[in-house]
């Protein structure tokens, strides 16, 4: 027997014994795990283990208007999805400096307690109704600046010192 044909041969039963002990371990699971638990019939549906976000702190009184205006433009740039950073660092750019304290308020609470991104950027644009709770002057002027009447180009974010 040449030396090519025992590693094919080797080859041969070490994938033939792979795939036994893998159909084995597969049935041995499947019968530990709770069956609802199962989307199909290999592939197992692990438990979240991702760690909670945070809930949100209102920082109050604790904070200068300057820096709350420096902390909400640095959050409206940094969104971790591309569409809120651009629409946000340019409503902010655009109006941070004009609004009020109380809507510096609704701003902050409108960027920061919704957990998902998306929802914000869909509460935007139109595709969901907002929620009571958000839906105020703020939201108001973000789904006038997201519809973008005056076609202006926004590619990417505006410089942070101008």
């Amino acid at each position: 027997m040449s030396k090519m044909s025992g590693c094919f041969i080797f080859r041969q039963i070490t994938s033939s014994c792979l795939r036994c002990y893998t159909t084995r371990l597969l049935k041995v699971n499947q019968a530990k795990f709770n069956s609802s638990r199962l989307l199909s019939d290999r592939i197992l549906d692990p438990p979240d283990h991702t760690p909670p976000i945070p809930e949100y702190v209102d920082r109050g009184s604790n904070e200068s208007i300057d820096d709350k205006k420096a902390r909400l433009l640095y959050q409206s740039r940094k969104r971790g999805m591309t569409e809120n950073g651009l629409l946000l660092s340019t409503f902010a750019s655009l109006h941070l400096d004009k609004l009020s304290e109380e809507q510096l308020k609704m701003y902050d609470s409108l960027i920061n307690k919704p957990t998902n991104d998306w929802e914000i950027y869909y509460w935007m644009i139109g595709n969901k109704p907002t929620p009571p709770e958000y839906d105020n002057s703020v939201m108001d002027m973000l789904k006038d600046h997201a519809k973008n009447k005056d076609r202006n180009v926004r590619l990417q974010q505006p410089a942070l010192y101008t």
